[in-house]
């Protein structure tokens, strides 16, 4: 099985780039991974599907709140998602194949595959083949994480290499209203980790004095967690994960 390898655990990770809206370095653009690379950061990305199947780096499931246009995603093809414009950073969408030939192994990149099948249940598959593919040849430090189990049973299949997580929280049900009751509580316990051969999380900051996390660690396994948004909180986040996902302000990189 895979490990995480040490780069996730040096500096700190940022969330969809080393965005700044104001700065027009929009969340998962170009603009922010260039920042977070020349900050010296590593990188967090989202994964999404075009119409024709093509991994596009983007964290909504519509394209409202970023874009003026409106709608899934889903529905459009990679080149007309590439034409449009990010609200206030004059870019458009970027394939994920844009962004591993940017990124370049220079900083450890942390690839988030978002849920395709809307409950985090078995339909899944199409996006995480295009991710294996794309990550065939990168050579530079890269994991893949999911919140769907599901995803990273996909990944364990089509590319075993490629160090594997879990993405975790506590499941309240105002954030996942697609999700069963049964189904939150059974998510809470973490209880695919083994199973997809998983050899970290990032776990949701909040939460992270779960005791299941506890054990996680116990076992060998890291833990990363997610959003920080302070040096306050990113303290007192130190104190139970080895390492940060920010974001809002410039996190330090230990010497």
């Amino acid at each position: 099985m895979p490990v995480l390898p040490d780069a996730f655990l040096r500096t700190p990770i940022a969330h969809r780039g080393y965005h700044d809206r104001a700065a027009g370095r929009i969340e998962n653009s170009r603009a922010a991974v260039r920042a977070a690379i020349a900050a010296g950061y590593g990188i967090e990305i989202d994964i999404q599907p075009s119409s024709d199947g093509v991994a596009m780096v983007f964290h909504d499931d519509t394209l409202d709140r970023l874009t003026g246009a409106k709608g899934p995603i889903r529905a459009r093809p990679a080149a007309e998602l590439q034409a449009l414009t990010l609200t206030d950073g004059g870019e458009g969408i970027p394939t994920f194949a844009e962004i591993l030939r940017i990124v370049a192994g220079q900083v450890p990149l942390l690839v988030e595959i978002k849920d395709q099948d809307g409950a985090s249940g078995p339909n899944v598959g199409a996006l995480e083949e295009q991710v294996a593919t794309a990550l065939k040849d990168y050579a530079g430090p890269v994991a893949v994480m999911s919140f769907n189990p599901h995803s990273m049973a996909a990944m364990a299949r089509l590319a075993p290499q490629v160090p594997r997580g879990l993405t975790t929280c506590s499941y309240p049900a105002k954030d996942w209203p697609d999700i069963a009751e049964p189904e939150r509580a059974r998510l809470r316990g973490i209880p695919d980790y083994d199973r997809v051969g998983a050899c970290f999380i990032s776990h949701e900051a909040n939460d992270l004095a779960n005791p299941r996390v506890a054990e996680i660690r116990a076992a060998g396994g890291r833990i990363l967690c997610w959003t920080i948004r302070s040096p306050e909180a990113e303290a007192a986040a130190r104190k139970l994960a080895e390492n940060i996902t920010f974001e809002r302000y410039a996190a330090a990189i230990p010497s």
